[in-house]
């Protein structure tokens, strides 16, 4: 099967990330392009030491997967504090949990949320 190129992209996520706070793959990207979904976000993210989200999301309507590739990492919800601290850690949460991150150290995460609505944007959360 041929594909046009439309409908493949390749790519790098250290540098195709900053374009667009992060975010590879959601609702945001231009309809018609293959990164475009409604379905599911994908983010991927290099944080420096001491970053952390300038506000807590609250009214979550997504359920999320917060992947650590590198560094140490923490996510903050609710009554629970999750500390990301080995390569391959990660942390779900579905919908109506609030939540807020710190990258305690240099630290790389990978992030995916479905579905892909918009809102929640906080500075550079």
């Amino acid at each position: 099967m041929e594909y046009g190129q439309d409908r493949v992209y390749v790519g790098n996520a250290h540098q195709d990330a900053p374009g667009d706070r992060g975010w590879l793959l959601g609702h945001f990207k231009p309809p018609g392009e293959v990164r475009h979904s409604e379905d599911v976000e994908i983010k991927w993210c290099d944080h420096p030491p001491g970053d952390e989200r300038a506000e807590w999301v609250t009214g979550e309507k997504r359920t999320a997967l917060l992947v650590l590739v590198s560094g140490r990492f923490r996510v903050e919800l609710p009554g629970r504090s999750v500390l990301l601290e080995r390569q391959g850690d990660y942390v779900v949460w579905g919908p109506g949990v609030d939540h807020s991150w710190y990258a305690e150290e240099r630290s790389t995460v990978m992030t995916v949320r479905w579905p892909s609505v918009a809102g929640y944007a906080v500075g550079e959360g």
